[in-house]
């Protein structure tokens, strides 16, 4: 059985992204890539073109970088859907100044009501050094609150470290 929720974990270029989206392309069904960054520079650009690349033919793309929950509703039980990844969203907030708490809530009951299956990829950024400054440091509380909340909701949990899986939470479909 696919989980409804599977939430991939890892640091930095640790291959979460390509675990996911193995996760996604072995469940069969429409693959949907929601992609939460936004281009603010070259470096950006070419990152989401590898990715897109490393994805293939068989994705539709739908760039969200705030509100998931549109996109989240309007899917069907023959999707998947991948969003890649919580962190850029987060990220997407806190410096927009949005209402943190708020959107988070609203991403838990987007995720709680859609009737797809939904891989989430999201950054680890608790095992490094306090932060020297007060954004990094809001940043880093911030993101370890969403993974906590996504964890918690989903029904498969995996940190991915160097291109090695290991199930923290369910079981791999």
């Amino acid at each position: 059985m696919y989980p409804d929720v599977t939430f991939v974990l890892g640091g930095a270029a640790s291959g979460k992204s390509a675990f996911a989206e193995q996760l996604v392309v072995s469940s069969g069904k429409s693959r949907v890539y929601l992609a939460t960054s936004q281009v603010f520079d070259d470096e950006m650009r070419d990152k989401i073109q590898r990715h897109i690349t490393q994805r293939g033919a068989g994705w539709k793309t739908v760039e969200a970088p705030f509100d998931l929950g549109p996109v989240l509703s309007d899917l069907t039980p023959n999707h998947v859907c991948l969003i890649d990844c919580a962190t850029m969203w987060l990220t997407n907030h806190l410096l927009a100044e949005n209402d943190l708490e708020q959107a988070q809530t609203a991403l838990m009951q987007a995720l709680r009501t859609c009737c797809a299956p939904i891989v989430i990829v999201s950054n680890e950024v608790g095992h490094g050094i306090v932060p020297d400054n007060a954004l990094s440091r809001r940043f880093r509380e911030a993101q370890g609150r969403l993974n906590i909340a996504l964890a918690s909701q989903a029904d498969l949990a995996v940190q991915v470290t160097a291109g090695l899986p290991l199930v923290l939470k369910g079981q791999l479909p």
